[in-house]
């Protein structure tokens, strides 16, 4: 059985080289990357707010990247279609995605016409009391769909896909400042593509 580090890599690998080709992609997941980790820093403090500041910045910088900017034509570097990269993603794909991020947006809205959310929270006195009712929903929300994937790879591709793949979650903020710091800097002098992924681009 692969051991659960090296199954971890393999993980991080083909989300990279899968998912990550354009440099635009990559400097935003360093932006979501540095954004995050002031949320897990602010955490311990004010779970609210960083779940706000998770949500709103970081979430949103990182599938932007995936959904606007990352070529979605045959892969050449990696000799695989779109579909096929979508059909063996392990976590979630983009078509799961636009379902989760649907659900996120759809969150203010619920909250906004129930208040209450049936009784989990006092009505609002205020706006800034609302954003704190709405981030701990998101932050729910985040902790929830994490568990349900993870449960849901644990049955359908085995135990330590779904708990690797959880820990890859948890741990891409700092795996991602890491990889992609360099990338903002080379999109500024004018790359577009990661280097195994200029065939594609042209």
């Amino acid at each position: 059985m692969t051991s659960f580090r090296a199954h971890l890599h393999e993980q991080r690998w083909d989300d990279h080289r899968y998912y990550h080709h354009s440099l635009v992609n990559q400097s935003l997941h360093f932006v979501s990357a540095c954004t995050f980790l002031t949320a897990y820093m602010l955490m311990f403090k004010d779970p609210a707010l960083a779940s706000l500041l998770g949500w709103t910045i970081a979430m949103t910088t990182r599938q932007c990247g995936h959904f606007f900017f990352e070529p979605k034509g045959y892969d050449e570097a990696n000799q695989a279609s779109h579909e096929y990269k979508e059909e063996v993603k392990v976590g979630y794909n983009l078509a799961r995605k636009w379902v989760f991020m649907t659900i996120w947006a759809s969150i203010p809205l619920a909250l906004w016409v129930n208040p209450t959310m049936f009784g989990l929270f006092d009505a609002a006195t205020g706006k800034v009391e609302w954003l704190r009712h709405l981030g701990y929903l998101w932050l729910g929300l985040g902790a929830g769909g994490l568990a349900f994937r993870v449960i849901q790879l644990c049955f359908t591709r085995g135990v330590q896909t779904g708990l690797v793949w959880g820990t890859k979650i948890v741990t891409d903020p700092f795996n991602d400042f890491w990889l992609y710091r360099r990338a903002p800097g080379r999109l500024l002098r004018g790359e577009r593509f990661d280097h195994w992924a200029t065939a594609e681009a042209n």
